[in-house]
């Protein structure tokens, strides 16, 4: 009967045994040393610690260089070539233009003979002395309202918006936008008078040089250079200077006449790039308009539509209110 019982306990328990054996197998088994461990988990956190550091710095990585691409992209390229052709139009006017008048005082005073008025008279020293005032504000000027259109433009740029978030545009905003186009078709029509204005000198210079060409081949020509004829000086004074003396030939052969033919060219180029760079502004400031006229209209639309949405989530959770309220 003890027989028979025991092996009834050992068919309602059949895992006894087998668990039995493997216990005393694992208990066969050596086991590992306390440092083997140690040492163990000390390599496991070591490589932990790198995968971890080396992940942070790739994350630094990307987001420096998201954070450079942003930026560039939040760079309004139109205005910046427009802002680098003004101001470079502006310098080579107002540098090569205050060159040139001071090379014309020389030539006038050395080979010409004229002199400056003991009296507050307007003369023509006094007259390009106004002139170099007003070049003067000229770049003083326009370095601060090319700054000025440069971060217009950085504020109706899309990428900034992106950049930044969402903004609100404003009706001075917008009016701000119109000023600046209004101000500089001004400006543009003033620089197309400067640019005619600066075409007067090279004309005169123009004619001067050919006139010492011509000297130099045709012999016994008599070819004169009288600064009356361009209201230089008054009628009355004589200062006529003819070909075939030697203030004519020093003149001609000197380094203030081609050196301020030349300034003036310059300067005339100049002008010509400040056109095309208020005509570029113009066409960027168009453009940035147009982009904060729709931008207003859109920031309308959205504003009625979260009101709408508004409306009807509160209507929602009313029922939901009232239909708690009757079932309970």
């Amino acid at each position: 009967m003890d027989y028979i019982s025991k092996g009834a306990d050992n068919l309602d328990n059949p895992g006894r045994e087998s668990g039995l054996h493997q216990a005393s197998e694992c208990s066969a088994e050596p086991s590992r040393p306390t440092s083997y461990l140690v040492f163990q988990s000390g390599l496991d956190k070591t490589q932990k610690q790198r995968v971890g550091e080396e992940e942070e710095e790739e994350e630094e990585e990307g987001g420096c260089l998201e954070c450079c691409i942003k930026c560039l992209g939040g760079i309004p390229y139109p205005s910046l070539i427009a802002t680098i052709l003004l101001y470079a139009g502006v310098a080579l006017f107002c540098g090569c233009g205050h060159e040139a008048l001071s090379g014309t005082v020389t030539i006038l005073q050395n080979y010409f003979e004229v002199v400056r008025s003991p009296v507050d008279a307007l003369d023509v020293f006094t007259m390009i002395d106004i002139i170099k005032y007003v070049i003067y504000g000229i770049a003083s000027a326009f370095f601060v309202y090319g700054i000025l259109l440069m971060v217009e433009g950085f504020f109706t740029s899309g990428a900034i918006k992106d950049l930044y978030g969402d903004f609100k545009i404003t009706t001075c905003g917008r009016c701000v936008s119109a000023w600046f186009i209004m101000l500089t078709y001004i400006f543009m029509l003033a620089w197309l008078g400067v640019t005619a204005f600066t075409s007067l000198p090279v004309f005169i210079y123009f004619n001067i040089w050919n006139i010492c060409q011509n000297a130099t081949v045709l012999e016994g020509a008599t070819l004169c250079l009288d600064p009356r004829q361009y209201g230089i000086v008054s009628i009355a004074e004589a200062k006529t200077v003819c070909a075939g003396t030697e203030k004519f030939y020093k003149m001609c052969e000197s380094n203030e006449l081609d050196m301020t033919f030349h300034l003036f060219i310059c300067a005339l180029a100049g002008a010509g790039a400040a056109v095309i760079a208020m005509i570029h502004y113009l066409m960027v400031l168009s453009a940035n308009w147009a982009y904060v006229k729709d931008a207003c209209r859109m920031q309308k639309y959205e504003d009625i539509k979260s009101k709408e949405e508004q409306e009807l989530h509160d209507i929602h959770s009313t029922r939901s209110k009232e239909r708690l309220n009757a079932y309970t």
